[in-house]
């Protein structure tokens, strides 16, 4: 194998990339901004070259091999990299356009989002954000694969699934603060005239679970607190929570940063923990992302705005 680095770019990288992330010539020629047939042609240049093979069948499905599996590898670090430099050159230069695809969780869209942008417009004009919602596993594997610069995440303490374990290995991943987790009883409920409640006083109510990651952790801490809750309704939705929980069908648990998205729902009361249960929330990015100014200025931005938002 000719591993001359000279006979590598990084257009090369990112096409192993799209290749691993659509599983088809056709479309990484599509999201690369090229013709099928010249993206084949560059692939069996590189091949010839590298005197490796990249790619291989397996049923209508395209795939890497072990060489092309290395390439791709390399891909996210290597246009961060690149990124990095340009950056400091442009801030050097005294050029500070630049365009940061973000992606965070959904109850971050009206709480910590808004904040960003309106940081970013007085402080950095000339950065522009694009946002799309992902649940934190799927956000982290947007980083991984360059489709996003960062990556607005949360976990929960002893959470098993936590996606900045080993799916994040490689990766920047920061602590910028904490949610608290509150309880959410209908307003003539025993809890809502308490200041914080126990969860083990619960143990008789009816639940109403969130997300599959939410209810997961719901199902946790009430192990912890000594019993298995109850549970009669799963929705993503809060407003559907909020509603339920109104109507006396049961009660739940939410993130403040859901609960104050919106104003609340007549007929319904939040409660601390008495346990002071958080979820941790995070920044990920491609390691020595933080030295692209863009995205320096980005990730700063999102510590004021968290902040802000949680008091933490």
């Amino acid at each position: 194998m000719n591993t001359d680095a000279h006979e590598l770019d990084v257009h090369a990288l990112r096409t192993m990339q799209a290749i691993a992330d659509t599983g088809s010539l056709t479309a990484a020629a599509e999201s690369l901004g090229y013709s099928q047939p010249a993206l084949s042609q560059q692939l069996r240049r590189w091949e010839q070259r590298l005197g490796v093979p990249l790619v291989e069948r397996a049923g209508r499905r395209l795939r890497l091999t072990a060489a092309g599996r290395v390439l791709a590898r390399h891909a996210a670090p290597v246009t961060t990299a690149l990124e990095a430099a340009a950056g400091e050159l442009a801030a050097l230069s005294g050029l500070q356009a630049a365009t940061v695809r973000v992606v965070g969780f959904p109850s971050a869209s009206p709480t910590i989002v808004p904040r960003l942008i309106s940081l970013l417009a007085e402080h950095a004009p000339g950065i522009t954000l694009t946002y799309v919602e992902e649940e934190p596993p799927e956000a982290v594997a947007a980083v991984r694969a360059d489709r996003a610069d960062v990556a607005l995440t949360f976990s929960h303490p002893g959470d098993r699934d936590d996606p900045h374990g080993e799916s994040a290995r490689g990766l920047s991943v920061e602590t910028i603060g904490s949610d608290d987790l509150l309880l959410v009883v209908p307003e003539d409920h025993p809890a809502a005239l308490r200041d914080a409640v126990r969860l083990s006083e619960l143990s008789d109510a009816a639940w109403i679970a969130g997300c599959p990651r939410c209810r997961g952790h719901l199902l946790e801490v009430c192990g912890r607190a000594g019993f298995t809750p109850k549970i009669g309704f799963e929705t993503d939705n809060i407003a559907a929570v909020e509603s339920l929980v109104a109507q006396g069908i049961g009660v739940a648990t939410l993130p403040r940063l859901a609960l104050t998205s919106f104003p609340p729902l007549p007929g319904i009361v939040w409660r601390p923990l008495e346990d002071g249960h958080v979820r941790t929330l995070h920044t990920v990015t491609a390691r020595g992302g933080e030295r692209v100014p863009a995205v320096a200025a980005v990730l700063d931005g999102l510590r004021r705005a968290v902040s802000a938002a949680t008091g933490t």
